[in-house]
């Protein structure tokens, strides 16, 4: 269901329900956001990485829970990786608020190449030992890229992000890996593959930008 503006004001003049704590304020350099989103749950029996399967009916269920913490923050513009699971939980997102989405296939998720979507006992099988974190920093999936170059893509892809919706407040729903590229070079953290610094849930939302610390979870 679409919330209309109108509703979305009275909501806004009901307040706050009892306990809610909500980060964005109103004064000039709040308003000015990224909310980062991370899809809702996909098969846990498959891989992720470039896979084109969509979201799990829990993981329907999470974003529809969750998007409801995304009204009145004065978000302008959704932005969201093209991968099936992203688009999906995009797609639920902006049908709440409201809003078109932009796809942008440089925030996917690291390319896992002949891996993407398969089986993991299968997997086990025809590639034993091939895990993210098993990887050496220059070495690729099969048939995929190496930790640098996804970090590199990610690095890349988001500071010209930054450049090109400075001073709005918009959401990225991306995935697990980039957020946490994104979180390290918000946070000034070296980025390896050998060790997950932010531990994201499904359907997550952080909140970066403004006067709040980067990374700050409000869900």
């Amino acid at each position: 269901m679409c919330i209309s503006k109108s509703n979305q004001r009275h909501m806004a003049e009901k307040g706050p329900p009892l306990g809610h704590v909500d980060n964005a304020q109103t004064s000039p350099e709040r308003r000015q956001m990224i909310y980062l989103m991370r899809h809702g749950a996909d098969a846990p029996d498959r891989y992720g990485g470039w896979s084109h399967f969509g979201l799990t009916d829990v993981g329907r269920r999470q974003v529809c829970a969750a998007r409801s913490r995304l009204l009145n923050k004065g978000i302008t513009e959704i932005y969201s990786s093209d991968l099936a699971r992203a688009k999906e939980t995009a797609q639920l997102v902006a049908e709440y608020l409201c809003l078109p989405v932009i796809y942008l296939p440089k925030f996917r998720e690291s390319n896992n190449g002949y891996l993407a979507g398969m089986l993991k006992e299968e997997a086990a099988r025809k590639y034993p030992g091939k895990y993210w974190n098993s990887l050496a920093w220059t070495e690729p999936w099969p048939g995929g890229e190496s930790p640098q170059e996804f970090y590199q893509r990610i690095k890349t892809a988001w500071y010209e992000f930054k450049d090109c919706v400075h001073g709005k407040t918009v959401l990225l729903v991306s995935h697990g890996g980039v957020m946490n590229v994104i979180l390290c070079l918000e946070n000034n953290v070296p980025y390896t593959n050998k060790e997950t610094r932010y531990k994201i849930c499904d359907a997550e939302v952080i909140q970066t930008g403004g006067q709040m610390p980067v990374g700050t979870h409000f869900l």
